[in-house]
């Protein structure tokens, strides 16, 4: 995929009459010389990876550190009480989110969408929707286009590296791309899917990289979270018919200001923030210790 602005992909769709994610269906079948099967047969690998991660979830697992592991259990059981804040649905969202980044940290495999450190997001909204609306695999993967297509225009516009520009564009560029592909499923227009992109991105602005002891972990697992309820928000408050007042490329562009402003201690040195908490430097200095 080659689009370098949302606008692009929008234009793409008034013109040609098209959705968001045939657009970029398209852009891929052309870039990669693929049919449409191919190409949907490539995301399909992708949706059942994160079904797969999802499934293999071990609650009694913990990562090498000690730091992660066993919440997205603990959220699942609780989850059961029927005693939740957040209702059902959101609380599913939730254990998702927890569990998929506590599986990245414990190495189990995952899919980087659109990192690694950012894995729980995409999965975390997608997962429940399609259980609790039994949605068809074609729109779900169609969902994961619309996510695909504002992911790529974020890296290619900014980026999605925490090191280069914080966790705004990590779990941030998650976010939109969850946000998007959850309008896209509610049946949202093209323009209503960049609405989504830039309130999600929006919320996040500024968000650092301080990850505890250097690893992806701490904070990393529970921003997750608030990156997959993020994108919940923000597609009900899209399909209620509000709109961003700033564009979603001028959005990306702040996005990306923001982060060439950030101090380098807080672009995943773990040189600033909650990384150089006391906690934190003792939770670094035991497992510094520990693999003497």
């Amino acid at each position: 995929m080659s689009f370098y602005s949302i606008e692009e992909i929008l234009q793409e769709c008034k013109k040609r009459d098209l959705t968001f994610a045939q657009v970029v269906i398209e852009s891929d079948m052309q870039e990669r010389e693929v049919s449409m099967e191919d190409s949907l047969k490539k995301m399909k690998q992708m949706w059942e990876a994160m079904v797969s991660a999802s499934n293999s979830y071990e609650k009694a697992l913990r990562s090498n550190s000690g730091l992660v592991g066993g919440d997205g259990g603990k959220m699942e059981e609780y989850l059961q009480s029927q005693k939740t804040i957040c209702g059902t649905f959101v609380s599913k969202v939730i254990a998702q989110a927890l569990q998929m980044g506590e599986s990245n940290a414990c190495m189990k495999r995952i899919v980087a969408a659109p990192t690694a450190g950012a894995c729980g997001v995409l999965p975390a909204v997608l997962i429940p929707y399609a259980k609790e609306y039994q949605v068809s695999e074609e729109e779900v993967l169609h969902a994961l286009f619309v996510a695909a297509g504002i992911g790529q225009v974020i890296a290619s516009r900014a980026f999605i590296a925490g090191a280069a520009g914080g966790c705004q564009a990590e779990v941030g560029s998650a976010s939109a791309m969850a946000a998007g592909a959850l309008v896209s499923l509610k049946g949202g227009d093209a323009t209503q899917i960049a609405h989504a992109c830039a309130m999600a991105l929006k919320a996040v602005l500024g968000l650092v990289c301080d990850p505890v002891a250097g690893l992806v972990e701490v904070p990393c697992v529970k921003r997750n979270v608030m990156g997959a309820v993020n994108a919940l928000s923000v597609a009900d408050m899209v399909l209620a018919g509000i709109k961003s007042k700033i564009p979603a490329d001028e959005v990306i562009d702040a996005m990306r200001e923001v982060g060439e402003k950030m101090d380098v201690s807080l672009r995943e040195t773990a040189k600033g923030g909650l990384a150089t908490t006391p906690s934190a430097l003792q939770f670094t200095d035991q497992i510094h210790n520990s693999i003497k």
